[in-house]
């Protein structure tokens, strides 16, 4: 059996805000920690049947920046969803809502 390693290192200020943090995999094909503003992570409890979440974002984040991660994160989301489910309808609002989102946010470029 194989195991694979995801380390993330956040260093923290006095108030205890994210300063800088970084992340590493050791299956990802780059090497050394890169750099990083943002992040959500989520994982499934199965236990509990619950969803155990971390956010976190450097306190120099834009917030033009934080919209477009969002925006990603939403698409990421509906992708992931029509994989693992087959659900084509649902995955599909879902991106719906990613283009309303977009447009609401001032992402969406000039055609």
């Amino acid at each position: 059996m194989k195991n694979s390693e995801i380390k993330i290192n956040v260093n923290i200020d006095d108030l205890n805000l994210p300063e800088t943090m970084t992340w590493q995999a050791t299956d990802s094909g780059i090497l050394g920690e890169n750099k990083i503003k943002a992040m959500m992570l989520s994982v499934w409890d199965p236990t509990e049947n619950t969803t155990l979440k971390i956010d976190l974002w450097t306190k120099d984040m834009l917030i033009d920046d934080m919209k477009q991660f969002f925006h990603q994160t939403l698409i990421s989301m509906a992708n992931t969803f029509e994989r693992a489910t087959n659900e084509d309808k649902m995955a599909g609002d879902m991106k719906d809502f990613c283009d309303y989102f977009a447009e609401k946010m001032g992402l969406k470029k000039e055609e």
